[in-house]
């Protein structure tokens, strides 16, 4: 982030959007040992994990994630990749990435 001292507002300057793999998710659940349900901009829901490999802030109910579902069983299973802090949801949703979630 980086602050803009003649205006006072800061701004973004890199946001992970995903790729061709990967989807916006929003949590809807915590169920314990590293998992959670995520409901996911395909309009899918997904029961999600954070994998050992991959070093997340503490992760609560209604964040904002990226979900890389699995490529086998990836309708209904998937991998918490990142979460989104709070000011990247907020341009997020300004430019219309987090609709229907």
């Amino acid at each position: 982030m980086k602050r803009n001292r003649d205006k006072g507002t800061d701004e973004v300057l890199r946001v992970k959007l995903p790729n061709e793999k990967q989807v916006f998710g929003r949590v809807e659940a915590l169920l314990g040992g590293r998992r959670m349900r995520v409901k996911c901009s395909d309009d899918r829901i997904r029961i999600c994990r954070v994998p050992g490999r991959v070093r997340l802030p503490r992760i609560r109910e209604d964040d904002y994630v990226l979900v890389e579902p699995w490529e086998v069983g990836g309708h209904d299973r998937g991998d918490v990749v990142y979460k989104y802090r709070e000011t990247e949801v907020q341009w997020l949703k300004k430019r219309g990435y987090l609709e229907g979630l």
